[in-house]
């Protein structure tokens, strides 16, 4: 696993006001520096500016009283809210009008932009690359959202899709595009390729084998999952060392995947990984010697990060209830979801866990004091490194 790093104690300056909203207007008013507005933010008459629309939206976000986008604008008449985030009371018209003006690729810049601090200098574990897990989840939209039709199948179902980038080593999402739930997981992934980057995916993104000469041709490490069913041509045996048997390996060989012609893949190596349940079929574009074929199990048992990163963002942050409805209302919502993630992780030093994040809301519903805060971080904090430790064991 990534090692994470130490954790540093929770101050009066970043906690005592909940300055999470303020940071984010801050990087926000950075981001937008030779960004064109909306023509509409320098009219006289309109008196909710960016920043404090976006504030508010956050706040609701992160506060557990506020579940509608009517209970946050009524929550905007209380003076320590007006002071602290959006300036003044906020109207439902208002808000709501809000969505139409507010471009989403600004928050996706904040969030690209925040998420690149101090990347350059970490490469991945394995083979010195920057290893990343590639996937994509679904959030159930309402029926009423008919731009996000996903399938019908029995019910017709609405849904969006959130495709993310995991860096391993960070265990922190780095990249982010949002699209219907119609969106196809291989395109989006295709579209974000950066030469020498190095890839982990499930099986969808293993189902076409021509991509693997084009990440190649990009200088682009792989290690992807095949389908149980997939046919292939061994052209050599490879043998395992003492590692590779230990890692539950059983087998690898270069081959090439494909059973016509057209489909046919480039050579890959082929990997194969005895679970409890089944055997994995792993195939990546590295040599032995660049990439072992016990590195290449355990590269793809990362793979459970960014799982557990969706149940995380979904359970624990505010994504569960939308507070707007229009496509660039939910990606602004997503968006801003995923900054509160980086931000919070920042703070902590870690992906906050329920028990953390139970603290944190407590806190925010002004039942905990700071210094309990600090207390009970700290005693979570001090419970995973016995934990871990015991797994060490």
């Amino acid at each position: 696993m990534p090692k994470k790093s130490a954790e540093p104690k929770l101050t009066v300056a970043e906690l005592g006001r909940w300055r999470l909203v303020e940071q984010f207007q801050k990087r926000l008013a950075a981001s937008a520096v030779g960004r064109a507005e909306h023509r509409s933010f320098a009219d006289p008459k309109r008196q909710l500016q960016l920043g404090e629309y976006l504030g508010l939206f956050l706040f609701g976000l992160l506060n557990p009283a506020v579940r509608t986008m009517r209970a946050l604008c009524a929550a905007s008449d209380l003076a320590r809210l007006q002071k602290e985030v959006c300036g003044r009371a906020v109207s439902l018209g208002s808000f709501s009008e809000a969505q139409a003006v507010v471009d989403p690729q600004l928050l996706e810049k904040v969030f690209t932009d925040l998420a690149q601090e101090g990347q350059e200098a970490k490469p991945g574990r394995a083979g010195g690359l920057p290893w990343r897990i590639v996937d994509s989840t679904l959030w159930e939209a309402l029926p009423r959202m008919h731009w996000a039709l996903w399938r019908r199948q029995g019910p017709t179902q609405s849904a969006v899709r959130l495709h993310v980038g995991l860096h391993v080593l960070d265990d922190q999402v780095d990249r982010a595009q949002i699209t219907t739930g119609r969106g196809c997981e291989r395109r989006t992934w295709r579209a974000s390729w950066k030469p020498g980057e190095a890839y982990i995916g499930d099986r969808y993104y293993g189902e076409d084998y021509q991509l693997f000469g084009e990440l190649g041709a990009l200088g682009c490490a792989f290690v992807l999952r095949l389908r149980e069913q997939a046919s292939f041509e061994v052209e050599e045996e490879l043998p395992l060392s003492a590692a590779d048997e230990q890692a539950h390996v059983i087998r690898q060989a270069w081959v090439h995947l494909g059973c016509k012609k057209r489909y046919r893949s480039i050579r890959v190596r082929l990997v194969w990984v005895q679970t409890p349940k089944e055997v994995l079929l792993l195939v990546t574009n590295q040599e032995v010697a660049t990439l072992s074929a016990d590195l290449v199990a355990q590269l793809y048992r990362q793979r459970w990060q960014v799982e557990l990163f969706f149940r995380w963002i979904k359970c624990i942050l505010g994504c569960r209830h939308w507070l707007a409805e229009s496509p660039q209302g939910v990606a602004i919502q997503i968006y801003l979801a995923l900054i509160a993630a980086l931000l919070l992780q920042r703070h902590l030093g870690r992906r906050p866990t329920q028990r953390m994040w139970e603290r944190l809301e407590l806190y925010l519903l002004g039942v905990a004091t700071l210094e309990e805060l600090e207390a009970g971080l700290a005693r979570e904090t001090a419970r995973l490194e016995r934990q871990a430790k015991t797994k060490k064991v």
